[in-house]
């Protein structure tokens, strides 16, 4: 994490924030501090959370976003190397038709407006500055999808939040 923050700053990109935290456990002192938020090739639980979706951890990033906030999910998937994670996951029925209708369902009741789900051709990655990204883009028989959403309103405050008092 110190080369990318050391790169961040060498670039002058002073408005990027780089958190090592589980998503279920973000520091309140996060509380809507994102205009725009991405999650790029998400993996384990955090490609649960997004893909299933979760509505309490999707209320935990929301809770990271001001009204209005972009959200950006790059999903990432080869449906035979992969396969046993995403069974583990409960995923494995993930790329059906009924994708954006679950997702628009979850996610709006995570206080988000979906916007869309839709193939990322490979030659796409390259807006996602990752060496992860680089290896993908590459690959052959991968499935990538981009989903966009928008912080609606007032962000929740995730629970997980309220039951704690902080002071800052």
């Amino acid at each position: 994490m110190r080369q990318l923050s050391a790169r961040a700053l060498h670039e002058r990109l002073d408005n990027l924030l780089y958190v090592r935290a589980a998503v279920e456990d973000l520091p309140p002192a996060l509380a809507g501090v994102a205009d725009r938020l991405s999650v790029v090739l998400p993996w384990g639980s955090l490609l649960a959370a997004v893909a299933h979706p979760s509505v309490d951890v999707l209320q935990g990033i929301r809770g990271l976003c001001q009204p209005d906030a972009v959200l950006t999910i790059v999903i990432g998937l080869d449906r035979v190397r992969d396969q046993a994670e995403l069974r583990r996951l409960g995923l494995t029925s993930l790329l059906d038709a009924s994708l954006a209708s679950r997702l628009a369902e979850g996610y709006a009741r995570a206080g988000f407006r979906f916007g869309s789900v839709r193939p990322v051709a490979p030659d796409e990655l390259t807006a996602w500055p990752s060496s992860w990204v680089r290896r993908l883009s590459h690959a052959r028989g991968r499935t990538l999808l981009q989903v966009t959403a928008t912080g609606v309103g007032i962000r929740p405050a995730p629970s997980a939040w309220r039951s704690r008092r902080f002071e800052l």
